[in-house]
């Protein structure tokens, strides 16, 4: 472990943190992609206090997303004067937090991030409005997952006496934050945030927005807003658990294009009238209930009249709550279990007569990379297999063509380099957390429905691009 040299007194206690696990928020998965949501100048502010509205009563939330690097990116608006703060969007996880200290902030092992311009860091000592969470709160006592309420105050040092007359106001300790590659550390902080409604020029005001301030990272570079079902998260905190959301992801050709972005909208206007979509149930985990569940019950390679059938366990929990589908923004390309992953490689396999890539499977580590025609120079053409999943309640998805094989460079000798670009589950995760991870790369030109009040999730595979025109954001 190289890295270990470099770490300083920072890193270090952030460590010390992880050893008390009950404390630690852990998340099993993740990969992150961004989501891009940018505030226009607008003309109305509609300041509502949570405290005083129902969650039916809140205005719903229509913000562009935008395709960067490897993910979608959600643009914050924090504090008084605002700060504008990119952070990726994530279905997997509930903490929203941004990077703090224009000069304190680390990341380790961050080396391919240092020049991104993603990372612009929130100041607390600039916004009038910001504050430190206390150890009463019950987001306090959400990030540290404990069982036992009065543990963040004891923690920040609130004797027994104080905490009987619930009269101890000592700000929530720091935490630890962990996901499948890395790790942050910060503090709970409120502050104003400012999303767009549904109404033209007009945002929203949400005062007391909690969120994590980080000032050390381990392999998390850019802040994260998560979308998961727990009391942290953001539909959570604006009031919209019990609506849901939905989006439409631009294919990666729209990568750090800014003329374009996709939709995504936040309330009652995600999930209505949508009857024209395939909805699939959410499955709930006992051990892990914040994550979006669905099953996965076959998957079908082209015109094949015999599926290739998918183990229980994408369907199915065990005993400890182990097993089942999440969908997930925020990992980049679809896992599947091991066995089910070395299936679809053969029968791909069988079905693809075009010469293997070898060098370039080399390279970038995809399992199966073919050499396709390419005689007119167009890389979206080829005769490339469909690949259908089939989810419970008889929904048949048929992956958008692009979603499957994608082109690692130009063309060239009129022929072209595609990859396929799913994975494996590692070993490591075969025996807890999820059996498999719906990715948002296989997400790309699909409308995402995530009816909460149904507990139901809905597709319908769609060109994105045109989603984004209709609602006037593309810019020509």
């Amino acid at each position: 472990m190289e890295f270990i040299t470099s770490f300083d007194f920072t890193f270090i206690f952030l460590l010390a943190f992880l050893i008390f696990s009950i404390q630690c928020h852990a998340k099993e998965t993740r990969n992150h992609e961004s989501l891009v949501l940018g505030l226009t100048h607008a003309k109305t502010t509609i300041a509502i206090p949570n405290s005083l509205k129902k969650p039916s009563e809140f205005l719903d939330m229509v913000e562009p997303l935008r395709e960067v690097r490897d993910g979608y990116i959600i643009t914050l608006n924090l504090g008084t004067p605002s700060q504008v703060i990119q952070v990726y969007m994530d279905t997997g996880s509930d903490l929203t937090w941004v990077p703090c200290g224009n000069l304190s902030f680390e990341c380790l092992d961050c080396d391919d991030y240092r020049n991104n311009k993603l990372t612009a860091s929130f100041s607390t000592s600039r916004s009038s409005t910001s504050s430190r969470d206390s150890c009463s709160s019950p987001f306090c006592i959400d990030i540290h997952s404990s069982d036992n309420s009065y543990d963040p105050c004891v923690i920040a040092g609130c004797s027994l006496s104080t905490l009987l007359r619930s009269t101890c106001y000592r700000p929530c300790p720091s935490f630890a934050y962990t996901y499948g590659d890395g790790v942050v550390s910060g503090t709970l902080t409120r502050d104003i945030l400012r999303v767009h409604t549904s109404t033209p020029n007009a945002t929203r005001e949400i005062p007391k927005f909690s969120f994590g301030c980080v000032g050390s990272t381990y392999r998390e570079p850019i802040g994260i807003a998560g979308f998961g079902k727990g009391s942290l998260s953001f539909p959570s905190q604006l009031g919209f658990l019990q609506k849901g959301f939905s989006h439409c992801f631009l294919p990666f050709k729209f990568a750090n294009n800014p003329n374009i972005s996709s939709p995504l909208v936040v309330g009652d206007l995600a999930i209505s009238s949508k009857e024209y979509l395939q909805f699939t149930p959410m499955l709930k985990s006992p051990t892990y209930p914040n994550y979006y569940y669905i099953g996965l019950e076959a998957i079908i390679v082209g015109n094949a009249t015999a599926p290739t059938q998918v183990p229980l366990t994408l369907r199915e929990f065990d005993s400890f709550g182990n097993g089942g589908m999440i969908i997930d923004s925020g990992t980049t390309y679809t896992h599947l279990p091991k066995t089910l992953y070395s299936q679809l490689l053969s029968v791909l396999q069988s079905a693809i007569t075009f010469p293997r890539a070898e060098e370039v499977e080399e390279r970038t580590g995809f399992d199966l990379c073919y050499r396709v025609p390419c005689p007119t120079n167009n890389i979206l053409a080829d005769d490339l297999p469909s690949i259908t999943f089939h989810f419970l309640n008889n929904v048949s998805l048929i992956l958008p063509h692009g979603n499957n094989f994608y082109a690692m460079g130009a063309p060239s000798n009129s022929s072209v380099v595609k990859c396929l670009l799913f994975r494996s589950m590692d070993e490591s995760d075969n025996n807890y957390g999820p059996a498999g991870i719906f990715g948002s790369f296989q997400q790309q030109n699909v409308e995402v429905v995530y009816d909460l009040e149904k507990e139901r999730i809905g597709f319908q595979t769609t060109d994105c691009a045109l989603a984004a025109a209709s609602q006037g954001l593309h810019k020509t």
